[in-house]
């Protein structure tokens, strides 16, 4: 029988990357006591209210069909969130999305098509391959240096761009590496995408777990208010993943334009999910802030005491849920420090999920609790001594 392009396209780009986390559920459901550092699951529930905001907006009855744009106070909850950030924005900017990823997955397949590039700092987040060959475009890959903290330059975009050159999808604060941006650093960016009329589609899933310093975003400046889409969700900020609520901002026409396209995918999201997102954008909750917390301590934990063991370097992240380490000192590249870590007991995820720039790292997630971290930490010393 025939398929359509697509199912080729985007065959070897989903659960392939995320192997060794599946087989770490599987040996930990068979007993073997695996400690998993591979996914961004917070460990830290959602705030209780948004819980029952939920129920209550269920048992109210707001369990029909939803507005193919998005509920309307979670609109205008969106809305007021970044015309804080910047003047001018309202309902018609927004597009609610069951999450980033559908978010992400929308915008591209409506700015890109067969034999348009996407430029995309590499390493970068495991799922962006499918977003961007989905459309039939192609990923362009812009290195994201060690040497600059993993921060991504103007001067590394520009050689990357080609005639086909379409989008630069732009991640900071940054998976895998936790590293993040400046104002300065983002204008310069902003400058070479005005320069070759580029889209920057900002995706700022972790804007809320800084830990030190300033987020800066393209969609802040004025000067780049026709060209910056930006997508997020409450799944890092209120420790929400499995509840699925996103959103795209940008420009009134994109949303327009785009929005027949969100409706043949969708036609909107649950009422009480909105209804739920709404609060907790409009309600000030202490979910980011503990995380914050916590994750910057345990990625000093970790960085401080597998730093020891000579053979493993880290990058001090400076946001996020993560912790990328360049192990190649060990004689291994990270795909098989990943396989052989996990038979000693702790699972990881290998740098080559997240694109060609990463073979020889690996990411471990921040997103267990403290006493896990000094587990991970004894066993991962041990197996490099082993070696």
């Amino acid at each position: 029988m025939r398929y359509a392009a697509i199912t080729e396209r985007l065959a070897h780009t989903g659960g392939a990357k995320w192997a060794i986390h599946q087989r770490s559920r599987e040996m930990e459901a068979a007993g073997a006591g695996i400690i998993e550092l591979t996914i961004g699951e917070p460990d830290l529930p959602p705030d209780p209210q948004l819980f029952e905001v939920c129920h209550q907006s269920m048992l109210a009855g707001r369990t029909g069909y939803s507005s193919g744009r998005g509920e309307p106070e979670l609109l205008d909850a969106i809305a007021a969130r970044y015309s804080r950030r910047r003047e001018g924005v309202d309902r018609s900017n927004v597009l609610c999305f069951p999450g980033t990823q559908t978010a992400l997955y929308a915008t591209m397949m409506g700015l890109t098509g067969p034999g348009d590039g996407v430029l995309v700092g590499d390493p970068f987040y495991a799922t962006y391959d499918g977003v961007i060959t989905a459309s039939g475009a192609h990923r362009q890959s812009v290195p994201l240096r060690p040497e600059n903290g993993f921060r991504l330059t103007a001067s590394d975009l520009e050689a990357a761009i080609t005639p086909a050159s379409r989008v630069l999808l732009l991640n900071s604060p940054h998976n895998p590496t936790g590293a993040v941006l400046s104002a300065e650093e983002v204008a310069e960016i902003g400058a070479v995408c005005k320069a070759h009329d580029l889209w920057i589609v900002a995706d700022e899933v972790y804007e809320e777990l800084v830990f030190d310093g300033a987020f800066a975003s393209p969609f802040d400046m004025p000067e780049l208010a026709d060209r910056v889409i930006a997508v997020s969700s409450i799944s890092k900020s209120h420790a929400a993943p499995g509840f699925r609520s996103g959103w795209a901002v940008g420009p009134q026409e994109f949303c327009e334009k785009l929005l027949p396209l969100s409706e043949t995918m969708l036609f909107g999201n649950q009422p009480f999910i909105a209804d739920m997102t709404a609060f907790a954008l409009n309600s000030d909750l202490t979910t980011s802030t503990r995380m914050r917390e916590s994750y910057k301590r345990r990625a000093a934990q970790f960085a401080d005491t597998l730093e020891k063991t000579g053979s493993m370097v880290p990058f001090r992240p400076r946001a996020g849920m993560f912790i990328v380490f360049d192990v190649s000192a060990t004689g291994l590249d990270g795909e098989t420090f990943a396989w052989r870590l996990l038979d000693a007991g702790v699972a990881v995820m290998p740098g080559s999920s997240f694109g060609d720039n990463a073979g020889k790292l690996i990411r471990l997630s921040l997103t267990v609790p403290d006493e896990s971290v000094v587990e991970a930490c004894h066993r991962i010393s041990s197996f490099v001594e082993s070696l």
